[in-house]
Parts: C-alpha cells; sequence; structure tokens
C-alpha cells in the first residue's frame, strides 16, 4: 500500500471529505494537523510550495494537491492505481 499524508486543520470541511474518500478507497494515511501552525506547516508549505490551504495531500512523496484534486484523480480512475489498490 502506499504511503499517503496528508496536512489537515480542525474543522475543515475539505480535510472531512478528502479523509473519507481515502478511507472509503481502504487507504491508511498519516495526518499532519497544522492548525496551530509550528514545524509541520513550514514543513508542507516547503513540499507544496504556493499551496497555504488544506488539505495537501502526498501519495509516495508525489503531491496530489487538494481534496478537489483527489476527487478529481479519482473520477479520472488515477487515484486507485496510486494506492496501490
Amino acid at each position: 500500500m502506499a504511503k499517503v499524508e496528508i496536512y489537515t486543520k480542525a474543522f475543515c470541511p475539505y480535510c472531512t471529505r478528502a479523509k473519507q474518500l481515502l478511507e472509503s478507497k481502504g487507504a491508511a494515511f498519516e495526518e499532519y494537523d497544522i492548525t496551530m501552525g509550528g514545524p509541520k506547516r513550514a514543513e508542507m508549505l516547503e513540499r507544496a510550495p504556493g499551496r497555504t490551504t488544506v488539505p495537501q495531500i502526498f501519495i509516495d512523496g508525489r503531491h496530489i494537491g487538494g481534496s478537489d484534486d483527489l476527487a478529481a484523480l479519482d473520477r479520472k480512475g488515477g487515484l486507485d492505481p496510486l494506492l496501490g489498490a
């Protein structure tokens, strides 16, 4: 199974939607809560230049983007192969 990382904030509906899609695929993911900023927020900004919103999703180190990007990838049939499903 692929390594999935997701940067989130509390009470973020887009984060919830992205996590629900990943869970529906049976994908385990590591969640980094950046609600209060800190080093993980700085890490996200470095890994996803120009992207300041959450969620930011990475699969095997590849930047996928946000919730809408993840959903679009799934609609095109590209998510399952990345997840190894």
